[in-house]
């Protein structure tokens, strides 16, 4: 759906219940759009880099890599829907993230960082140079 979608869709779902609400159908609501708008994406389960990206994170961690959705802007959109590149997130355990507090779990990032260089590795094909 795209973002001039979603709002239309949102002005409609508004309008359609003020028109039976004995209140606002008097005064119905002005629906305003404010702040950063643009089309989203989302990467279909099941991608050669997800399983990748799963392998590593398994022989690393122990377990299976956890999906997370997340309604934040994330540069990889930009890769997808312009350039036409799967991309993934992939991150270490954090909080508040560009918060003022926020932090991220360092035993966790050690292992992040681990798990995406065997991700390279693999979906690289990089090859061990004897010698």
């Amino acid at each position: 759906m795209s973002a001039e979608d979603a709002k239309k869709e949102i002005v409609d779902r508004v309008a359609s219940f003020t028109r039976n609400d004995a209140f606002l159908s008097n005064i119905p609501p002005t629906v305003t759009f404010n702040g950063f708008q643009a089309e989203g994406y989302v990467l279909k389960p099941g991608s050669d880099a997800e399983a990748v990206l799963g392998r590593a994170h398994r022989s690393v961690f122990g377990r299976e890599l956890e999906m997370v959705t997340s309604l934040a802007y994330l540069d990889s959109r930009v890769d997808v829907l312009f350039d036409d590149i799967p991309a993934l997130n992939y991150g270490a355990i954090s909080r508040g993230v560009h918060d003022l507090d926020e932090g991220v779990n360092l035993p966790s990032l050690k292992k992040t960082i681990t798990a995406m260089a065997l991700f390279i590795a693999e979906w690289c094909r990089l090859e061990q140079i004897d010698g």
